[in-house]
């Protein structure tokens, strides 16, 4: 833990927390980075929309704050605000209720979740529901600091739904000076999600029309959360050390690379971590067979329970392809084809997403149904059992900020055929040609193609089948590396300092 006269106070804001509310990977390190950070000495308190889905029985929260005034659109909305904590740690959430958040999706994306007592007149895109939900709560969220007298020294913002932290901060230190000594970190998990809306967003969320940075994004129509946050926060940070170079690039950055580069100086490419207790084949109560590099062989127990349960020819000896992802053109899933049935190996793939790759998927596993299983679900202990039965784990991703799911296989000794980008690059050392293996932890590929993905994918099949030293030397490898979070944490933490 760092001394005590380096204690750092942090309000930490997400739309996602783990394991109360999870869509993607923004949850997971929502609810694993405040702990590591906490075990250094941070006193960090989380912020988190009381959606419906939340048991607060499950959680035992407990109502602690009625009808806080949160002033939004030409009214005050009143919220309540109920606390309970990370489980197993003393780290406190507040999550803050209103009939904003009532739905059992943290997305909104349909016309029948139209957001109900809205006093706001202009006409927005069918998204503009979520951006002001979540600058509605950005906002709350500053009052609840202020009500609970919490003074941050810093306002840790992730990704677009809380982008506009910084601007309300600025706005409200016209009225008081409760956030005079705060500054803002913003965190960039996937510059692909922006959240752009018209202009009028500014008088709903009551900010100060006159900041420069306002000024400076209206100008062409709209308002984007993200521009806000990278220009109006004191240091921004993506999710890995190549997206940080990656996205200042104007291929691969969506259309901010002339707003990135103009903070350049301030931005820094920090690796995720991973649950290193929940992921862990030595002790997962979710798996069939526990397992640790010293009894590897125990590994092919879950690969026939994976089979029998998904209805696959059960056989411990044919190489198992895993596949555990959001179902949409990022990962990389359009490059899956027919031709893959060519291949000696089975197939499973895990999750939800785009209809139209949902069906690419259902439709591979009906036409070779001995070969291909697709699973459009979203299933905690099926993934798992992914993890821990697979041999082998892809993530072809056209661009990955920093990609959990390689990092996680690894630690189940299953090998990761991945594509040479963001956090992929950083984490995956490749196998080349004539190399030992000792050292190289996964197949790795670069153009984003299908015959590339094929020719790696068959690369790793013949280490599988004719190398089984070397496999084992790749398993070994991957297994051994540590992704846990206390050096990113460690990162965050001189982030923190530098800040203030």
């Amino acid at each position: 833990m760092i001394s005590k006269k380096f204690a750092i106070k942090v309000l930490f804001l997400s739309a996602e927390l783990v394991p109360l509310a999870k869509v993607g990977g923004l949850g997971d390190v929502a609810g694993a980075l405040p702990i590591a950070l906490a075990k250094l000495g941070v006193d960090i308190r989380i912020c988190l929309p009381f959606y419906g889905l939340i048991d607060s029985k499950k959680y035992s929260a407990k109502k602690i704050i009625s009808n806080l005034s949160v002033s939004i659109s030409n009214k005050n909305e009143l919220v309540d605000v109920w606390q309970t904590f990370l489980p197993t740690t003393k780290i406190p959430v507040y999550l803050i209720k209103h009939n904003f958040f009532d739905s059992k999706e943290i997305y909104l994306n349909d016309k029948k979740h139209r957001l109900p007592r809205l006093n706001y007149k202009a006409r927005d895109d069918k998204r503009s529901d979520n951006l002001k939900r979540f600058a509605f709560f950005t906002r709350a969220a500053l009052e609840v600091s202020k009500k609970i007298n919490f003074q941050p020294n810093v306002v840790h913002a992730n990704d677009w739904h809380v982008a506009l932290a910084a601007d309300f901060i600025k706005t409200l230190n016209k009225k008081d000076n409760f956030f005079i000594k705060t500054k803002t970190l913003y965190t960039i998990h996937n510059l692909a999600n922006q959240g752009i809306t018209k202009t009028n967003i500014v008088e709903y969320a009551k900010i100060n029309k006159n900041l420069p940075i306002i000024k400076v994004d209206a100008q062409d129509g709209d308002v984007n959360f993200m521009v806000q946050g990278i220009l109006g926060s004191g240091l921004i940070n993506t999710v890995s050390p190549t997206y940080a170079k990656e996205i200042l690039m104007h291929y691969q950055d969506a259309g901010l690379d002339k707003i990135l580069k103009k903070r350049k100086k301030d931005l820094y490419g920090i690796l995720n971590g991973i649950d290193t207790d929940f992921f862990n084949p030595v002790t997962d109560n979710l798996i069939k067979q526990k397992y640790s590099l010293k009894n590897l062989k125990q590994k092919k127990a879950n690969k026939l329970a994976l089979q029998k349960q998904l209805g696959l020819p059960a056989d411990k000896k044919i190489a198992l392809v895993g596949l555990v992802s959001r179902l949409v053109g990022q990962k990389g899933i359009a490059l899956f084809n027919k031709n893959f049935s060519k291949l000696n190996c089975q197939f499973v793939f895990l999750g939800t997403g785009q209809k139209k790759y949902e069906q690419q998927l259902l439709n591979l596993s009906k036409k070779f149904p001995r070969q291909f299983s697709a699973q459009i679900k979203f299933d905690e202990k099926l993934a798992h059992l992914i993890y821990a039965g697979a041999d082998i784990f892809l993530m072809p991703s056209r661009f990955e900020p920093c990609g959990l799911g390689q990092m996680i296989a690894m630690r189940y000794g299953t090998v990761p055929v991945v594509r040479a980008t963001g956090g992929l690059a950083d984490t995956i050392t490749p196998l080349k040609k004539r190399a030992s293996g000792i050292k190289s932890t996964g197949f790795v590929f670069k153009k984003y193609l299908s015959e590339e993905l094929y020719k790696k994918l068959n690369q790793a099949l013949t280490v599988f089948y004719k190398q089984p030293k070397l496999w084992q030397q790749l398993q070994a490898a991957g297994m051994k590396q540590n992704f846990s979070w206390d050096k990113s944490a460690m990162e965050y933490f001189k982030l923190y300092r530098r800040l203030i």
